[in-house]
C-alpha cells in the first residue's frame, strides 16, 4: 500500500518543479513509510511513497515501461497504490502475448496490462487500489479507482491541467490550491450522506468509485467501467449459501498473498471471526502455522459494562472463545482515556482524515489501535462492508426505516442526525444550510441511480434500495475511516467482504435469502458456521466497540470549553456559543452513546481544530 501523488500542466515546463514535487511527495510519508520516488516529464510530474508489502525489491515507483519514444521517453509511467490480487494469472496471459516481467510486483503487471489492452483494462483487475498511468504517446493522464472506493483519490482541477493525490494534504501541499469550505462543504460533513465524487473543500473532488479520470490538452472526462447491476438471482438457499462459502474461500486465499507479516482484525462479531477463521483454515491447509490476530478493549470494560441498545455484552469474551476455537496468535490492544484524549493522538487522527470526518472515540481508538497492531504486522484482514454487503445493520430490520422517504440511517432514533449534527452551530448557518432539503435532494438522486430488477415490487425493491443506498452513500464513510487511521499507521488494511464479485452476487440475491433463518446476515452465517462458535453464530450485530467511561465526555468537554474560551479561534463564527456554554455547564450523566459523541459533542471540536489546522478559508 502506498501513497501517491502528481501534478499535470499542459502550460508549462515540469521538469523544472522538482521542489514542489517533492513537497506533495513528503505528505505521504505515513502512508509509505518504506521508500519514495518521483518522475517528471515536461507536462507531468509522478511521486510515489511506497509500503512494501510484495516484492519489497522490485516494486520501486514511480515504475517506467521500458520501451520508449524516439526520444527516449517511456511510453507510460505509473504511479500505483493498492493491491491487484488476480495479478499473477494476469502476468501469466500477458507472458503468452509476449510481455517481459523485471519484477514479481502487482505493479508493474497493471503497466504492462494497460499497455497490452489500452484504458479499458481496468475491468479485468481484482482488487482494492487506485492509481496514475501517464501516456507519453497521447500526453494523457489517467486516474483509476477501484470499483468500491476502498482506495482514495482526490484530485484538483487547474486552469491548464490538475493535481491530484491520495489524500487532500498532497494537494494542499501545491501552491495552486487553496483550502476553502462553501455552505456545500459545510453540507457534506454535517449531512452523513457521502456523496460520490464529492468533498468538503471547493474545487476539490474524488475520482468515483469504479469510474477513471482522463485528462488531455486541459479537458477532463470520467468515464465509468462498473456499477452494480440487478440481475436475475435464480440459485435456492443451500445454493447461495455454498456460492458465498465458495467465493470467500477465494477470496481469503487471495488476500493472505504478502511477502510481509500479515494478521486479522477480530472483534469477535460474525463478519471478524468469520474472516479469521477462513484465513487460519487457510494457513492449516498450507502447513503455515498460526495467524496473528488482533483486538481493541478499554480498561475496566468487560468488568464494569452496561448492555446498549446496540451491543448486549463486551466484545473480549467472545474474541478469545474464537481464538481458542481456531488457534490464532492473539493479542488485545488495550486503551484508557488518557490515550484516547491526549493531545498528539488527537492531533493525529485529525491529521491522518485531512476532512473535519470523525466519530467520537471511534477514530483515537482505532488510530491507536492500528499503531500497536505494525509493531508486528504490515497487511490485516479486516471485516468492513459486511453488514453493507449481507443486510446487517438495524436499519436494514426496521420496517419504518426502510420504507422512509429518506436514507434508512436518517430514519432512526428520536433525534434526527441533522439535529445533533448542527447542535452547536449558529442558528442563522443552520438555517441557510437546509441540511433536511439538503439531504431529501440527495436521496432523490441516489434513488434514481438504483438498478430495478424487471417485475421487482413490494418489499423486494425497497430492500434492493436500501441495498444501493448502504453500499452507495454509506460505506464510503467506513472505508474512508478504515483508510485514513490505518494508512496513518504504515499499515495496510484489506477488506476481502468488498471484492466485486462477491458484492455482486449478494446484492441480487433475494431479501428472503438474504434473512432466510429469520436474523440479519443469514448468508453469511450460514457460508461460515461451520467454523465458528455456536456463541458467535447466535451473536446479535454490535457496532465497533466504544468506551463506556464517562471519563471520555468530561474530557471532551474540557477540549471544546478551551476551544470556545480562544477568542482567535477562526471557526467561532460558525457556533452557537450560548449553547455550547450551556451544554458545558450541564452535568455528566451515564455515559453517551457513540453517536451522540460523534455528531453532536465532537462536531465543533472536529469543525474548528480542522479549519485551524489547514488554514481554511471560511465562505460560508
Amino acid at each position: 500500500m502506498c501513497g501517491i501523488v502528481g501534478w499535470v500542466d499542459f502550460d508549462r515546463d515540469l521538469t523544472a518543479e522538482r521542489r514542489v514535487l517533492q513537497a506533495m511527495v513528503d505528505t505521504m510519508a505515513l502512508r509509505g513509510p518504506d521508500a519514495e520516488g518521483s518522475w517528471l516529464h515536461p507536462h507531468c510530474a509522478l511521486g510515489h511513497r511506497r509500503l512494501s508489502v510484495i516484492d519489497l525489491e522490485g516494486g520501486k515507483q514511480p515504475m517506467l515501461s521500458p520501451e520508449t519514444l524516439p526520444d527516449g521517453t517511456p511510453l507510460a509511467a505509473i504511479s500505483y497504490s493498492g493491491e491487484v490480487y488476480n495479478f499473477t494469472e494476469l502476468r501469466d496471459e500477458l507472458k503468452t502475448l509476449g510481455h517481459r516481467f523485471a519484477t514479481r510486483s502487482d505493479t508493474e503487471v497493471v503497466l504492462r496490462a494497460y499497455l497490452e489492452w489500452g484504458a479499458e483494462f481496468v475491468q479485468r483487475l481484482n482488487g482494492m487500489f487506485a492509481f496514475a498511468i501517464w501516456d507519453s504517446r497521447v500526453e494523457e493522464l489517467l486516474l483509476y479507482r477501484d470499483r468500491l472506493g476502498v482506495k482514495p483519490l482526490f484530485y484538483y482541477p487547474t486552469p491548464d491541467g490538475v493535481l491530484f493525490g491520495s489524500e487532500p494534504k498532497a494537494i494542499l501541499a501545491h501552491p495552486q490550491s487553496r483550502a476553502v469550505l462553501t455552505l456545500d462543504g459545510l453540507r457534506d460533513v454535517l449531512s452523513f450522506v457521502r456523496v460520490p465524487g464529492q468533498t468538503p473543500l471547493h474545487g476539490m473532488y474524488e475520482v468515483r468509485p469504479g469510474h477513471f479520470l482522463r485528462v488531455r490538452d486541459g479537458k477532463r472526462i470520467e468515464q465509468k467501467y462498473w456499477e452494480l447491476e440487478s440481475r436475475p438471482h435464480t440459485d435456492d438457499i443451500p445454493a447461495s449459501v455454498g456460492k458465498v462459502r465458495e467465493l470467500l474461500e477465494d477470496i481469503v486465499a487471495r488476500q493472505l498473498v504478502a511477502d510481509v507479516p500479515l494478521c486479522t482484525l477480530l472483534s469477535g462479531g460474525l463478519d471478524s471471526s468469520a474472516l479469521t477463521a477462513l484465513a487460519q483454515r487457510r494457513l492449516d491447509a498450507a502447513g503455515g502455522g498460526r495467524i496473528r490476530s488482533f483486538s481493541v478493549d478499554f480498561e475496566g470494560q468487560v468488568e464494569n459494562f452496561a448492555p446498549e441498545p446496540l451491543r448486549e455484552a463486551p466484545d473480549q469474551p467472545f474474541a478469545t472463545e474464537l481464538v481458542r476455537h481456531v488457534g490464532t496468535d492473539h493479542q488485545t490492544i488495550l486503551l484508557n482515556n488518557a490515550d484516547l484524549v491526549a493531545p498528539n493522538i488527537r492531533s493525529a487522527v485529525s491529521r491522518a482524515w485531512d476532512l473535519p470526518f470523525g466519530d467520537g472515540d471511534l477514530g483515537p481508538s482505532l488510530y491507536l489501535l492500528f499503531r500497536a497492531v505494525r509493531q508486528q504486522s504490515t497487511v490485516a484482514l479486516s471485516g468492513e462492508s459486511a453488514d453493507e454487503v449481507f443486510g446487517g445493520y438495524l436499519w436494514f430490520h426496521d420496517r419504518k426505516a426502510v420504507q422512509a422517504d429518506t436514507f434508512p440511517w436518517h430514519a432512526l432514533g428520536e433525534r434526527s442526525i441533522t439535529e445533533q449534527s448542527t447542535a452547536f452551530l449558529d442558528p442563522d448557518l443552520t438555517a441557510r444550510l437546509e441540511l433536511p432539503e439538503y439531504i431529501a435532494d440527495q436521496y432523490r438522486t441516489a434513488l434514481a441511480e438504483v438498478p430495478h430488477l424487471s417485475g421487482e415490487t413490494g418489499h423486494d425493491r425497497r430492500m434492493r434500495i436500501a441495498s444501493y443506498l448502504n453500499l452507495t452513500r454509506w460505506l464510503p464513510v467506513m472505508l474512508d475511516r478504515k483508510d485514513r487511521l490505518s494508512m496513518a499507521g504504515g499499515i495496510e488494511v484489506r477488506v476481502p467482504f468488498c471484492d466485486h464479485r462477491l458484492v455482486e452476487y449478494v446484492f441480487n440475491a433475494p431479501w428472503s435469502i438474504k434473512t432466510y433463518d429469520g436474523r440479519e446476515k443469514s448468508l453469511l452465517r450460514g457460508a461460515t458456521a461451520d467454523l465458528l462458535p455456536e456463541s458467535i453464530v447466535r451473536r446479535k450485530k454490535a457496532p465497533y466497540p466504544s468506551t463506556q467511561d464517562a471519563g471520555y465526555d468530561r474530557a471532551v468537554k474540557q477540549i471544546l470549553g478551551k476551544i470556545v474560551a480562544e477568542p482567535s479561534s477562526p471557526a467561532l463564527p460558525l457556533f452557537d456559543l450560548a449553547a455550547i456554554e450551556k451544554h458545558l455547564d450541564a452535568p455528566i450523566g451515564a455515559a453517551s452513546s457513540m453517536q451522540e459523541r460523534g455528531l453532536y459533542n465532537e462536531t465543533p471540536i472536529r469543525l474548528a481544530e480542522w479549519v485551524d489546522a489547514y488554514d481554511v478559508s471560511l465562505v460560508v
